[in-house]
């Protein structure tokens, strides 16, 4: 599989207001000074609302983000699959929307 960085970046890249950072050492986009979407082991990490989280979960490879490995998954961030690459632009403008409202 191909390194998806690059494109993880370029949809960053194109959201309006949103700073490249990090987060647990990984690259991030964060809006207002909260992350919204995280680069993590070839996939994208997102916090979704309840609805959109449930869509993300339902596509292959697709589970609730656990960065430590130790089955305490963050209940609001899902990493989705490269395999759904195709669908990480929209999941990022859902996050971006997510985030702006909670700041």
């Amino acid at each position: 599989m191909t390194n998806q960085e690059p494109l993880f970046l370029s949809i960053g890249k194109t959201i309006p207001q949103a700073e490249q950072s990090q987060m647990f050492g990984k690259p991030c986009f964060k809006i207002n000074g909260k992350a919204f979407i995280c680069f993590f082991q070839n996939d994208i990490v997102f916090k979704l609302t309840a609805e959109a989280r449930e869509e993300a979960l339902s596509l292959e490879g697709s589970q609730l983000f656990d960065p430590s490995g130790k089955k305490r998954p963050m209940k609001e961030w899902v990493q989705v699959s490269a395999k759904n690459a195709d669908k990480w632009e929209k999941f990022a403008e859902e996050a971006m929307k997510y985030v702006k409202t909670l700041t």
